[in-house]
C-alpha cells in the first residue's frame, strides 16, 4: 500500500512530540509493507529517513511545476496567533533553534531552488500563510504521486490533506495529536478551530491519540463517533540500555519536569510542588527541562520563591540529552493541565524512573504503574514525591513494573491498528467505485 503523508516536522528537526510520533508511526508502518511518501514544509538534509521518501515543499520549483503564484496568496484575512496557542514553542525561540539546525546541515544537504518557496518550517507569525502555501504545493505533489490513501498529521497539514483529497479522490485520514482546546484552554483561536473542524469533517477517518482526545473531537467539533478511532501512541525501543549516570550525581535527589514550558504542560504547578517538597525536605533538587513561551515567567517565579539554588532550567533538550537527564532523575513528573497523550512518561518509565502523571493525560489510559493525580492537586503530588523519596521499596517496585509495562507499549502496535484502518478505507472506496460503475 502506498500512502501520501503530510507532517510539519520530522526528526531530528523537532520541537515536541509531533515529530517523534510521526517518526515512530512511519518507521513501524514501513515494516508492514507500507510505502510512505512523507511531505513536510522544509527539508534540512539531516532527517532520519529510514524507508520513507521525504519531500520538502521548499524543494518544489514553481516555474517547472507551473504553479500560478497568485494561488499562493491567502484567500482570507489571517488572524494573529498568540505564542501560547502555537503547537510547541515561542516563535522567536523556535526560529533560533531552526537557525542553529540550519547551520549544522551537512555539506550534502539539499537547498530549495531559487524559484521555490522558502518555507521556514517554523511556528512563527507567518504560520497561516505557510499552511496555505503548503496546501498549494501539496496539491501539486498529489497530482504527481502514486498513492492509495492520504494521512495528514495535526491541524497544520489538514488543508494539505484536503487539497490532495480533492485532486485524487482518495480516502483521507486526519490524525489528531492535540486540539486547540488542549493548546490554549478557554482562549480558542477561531481560525485554528475552523481549520481543525474542516479537516475532521472532510476526513474519511479521524485518528485520535487517546479516548480523551476522541471525546473532545466528538463533543467540541461535532464529529460522528463512528468516524473516529483511538490509536494510542507508543515509545521507541531502546537498543542499548546504558547504566544510570550515578557517578555524576551528588547526594541530592532529582525531580524532573520535561516538556514545553507552556500553559498546557502545567509548569506553574511543578514549581508549587517544588515549594511544598522543599519546605519539608532539603536534599532534593528540581529541574525544568525544556523551553517555551512561559520559560522566563517560570524563572522569575523560582527566583521570587528563593529556590534558585535547588531549582534548575536546562533549556530545550533532544535525543541523547533527554535520555541523559532521565537517567539522572529519581522521579519524573508530568503535571499537564490538558495532555492529549504524553510520550515523555513512557520514556521515563523505560529509563527506570518512577513517574507521576496528571489524570488529565491520555497516557494515563494505558499505564498502571505510574502515580496518577489531578494536575491542580499540588499537595497530592508533593506527598507522592515525599513517599517515593522516603520509602525505597516503593520506587523499586515502580521501576521494575514500569519497565515491564512500557516494554509492551510499542509503535508497532499503533502501526498495526493504523494499517488496519487504511485497508478498511481503501476497501470501502473500491467497493463504492464498483457500485457506481
Amino acid at each position: 500500500m502506498n500512502v501520501l503523508m503530510f507532517g510539519w516536522e520530522f526528526p531530528p528537526n523537532i520541537s515536541g512530540g509531533l515529530g517523534t510520533a510521526c517518526y515512530g508511526i512511519t518507521k513501524s508502518l514501513t515494516a508492514l509493507d507500507t510505502k510512505i511518501t512523507f511531505v513536510i514544509p522544509k527539508v534540512y538534509g539531516n532527517e532520519a529517513k529510514d524507508n520513507v521518501t521525504l519531500i520538502g515543499a521548499n524543494q518544489i520549483d514553481l516555474i517547472k511545476s507551473k504553479i500560478h503564484t497568485e494561488r499562493l496568496k491567502v484567500p482570507v484575512t489571517c488572524l494573529g496567533i498568540e505564542s501560547q496557542m502555537l503547537p510547541y514553542v515561542d516563535p522567536r525561540l523556535y526560529a533560533t533553534q531552526q537557525l542553529r539546525l540550519h547551520e549544522k546541515q551537512t555539506p550534502g544537504s539539499s537547498f530549495p531552488p531559487s524559484s521555490a518557496i522558502r518555507f521556514s518550517g517554523a511556528y512563527g507569525t507567518g504560520l497561516m500563510e505557510e499552511i496555505h502555501n503548503f496546501s498549494v504545493i501539496s496539491e501539486y505533489i498529489a497530482r504527481h504521486t502514486d498513492f492509495n490513501l492520504i494521512h495528514a498529521h495535526d491541524w497544520l497539514t489538514f488543508p494539505a490533506g484536503i487539497a490532495a483529497q480533492k485532486v485524487s479522490g482518495k480516502p483521507l485520514v486526519v490524525h489528531v495529536h492535540a486540539t486547540e482546546f488542549d493548546r490554549s484552554g478557554n482562549k480558542v483561536n477561531p481560525q485554528v478551530f475552523q481549520i481543525e473542524q474542516q479537516g475532521m469533517s472532510q476526513a474519511d477517518c479521524v485518528i485520535c491519540v487517546s479516548n480523551r482526545t476522541r471525546q473532545t473531537v466528538i463533543d467540541k467539533y461535532q464529529i460522528p463517533p463512528e468516524k473516529t478511532q483511538t490509536v494510542h501512541n507508543g515509545v521507541e525501543l531502546q537498543q542499548s540500555a546504558e547504566p544510570p549516570l550515578s557517578g555524576l550525581k551528588d547526594k541530592n535527589k532529582l525531580v524532573t519536569f520535561l516538556g514545553r514550558i507552556t500553559l498546557q504542560k502545567g509548569p506553574e504547578y511543578f514549581i508549587r510542588v517544588a515549594e511544598l517538597v522543599l519546605s519539608k525536605m532539603k536534599d532534593v533538587q528540581f529541574v525544568m527541562a525544556g523551553s517555551g513561551d512561559l520559560q522566563q515567567e517560570m524563572i522569575r517565579k523560582v527566583a521570587r520563591s528563593h529556590m534558585a539554588d535547588q531549582f534548575f532550567f536546562t533549556g530545550f533538550l533532544r535525543g541523547e540529552e533527554v535520555c541523559r537527564i532521565l537517567r539522572l532523575s529519581d522521579i519524573f513528573i508530568m503535571p499537564s493541565v490538558s495532555e492529549p497523550f504524553g510520550i515523555c512518561p513512557l520514556e521515563a518509565m523505560q529509563n527506570g524512573v518512577p513517574t507521576i502523571i496528571s489524570k488529565q493525560s491520555g497516557v494515563s489510559e494505558i499505564v498502571q504503574h505510574a502515580i496518577k493525580v489531578d494536575f491542580w492537586d499540588v499537595h497530592a503530588m508533593a506527598d507522592a514525591i515525599h513517599g517515593l523519596l522516603s520509602y525505597p521499596a516503593l520506587p523499586k517496585m515502580m521501576i521494575q513494573a514500569g519497565k515491564q509495562e512500557v516494554g509492551k507499549i510499542r509503535w508497532e502496535q499503533a502501526a498495526t491498528k493504523i494499517r488496519a484502518i487504511y485497508e478498511e478505507l481503501v476497501r470501502a472506496k473500491v467497493s463504492s467505485l464498483s457500485k457506481a460503475i
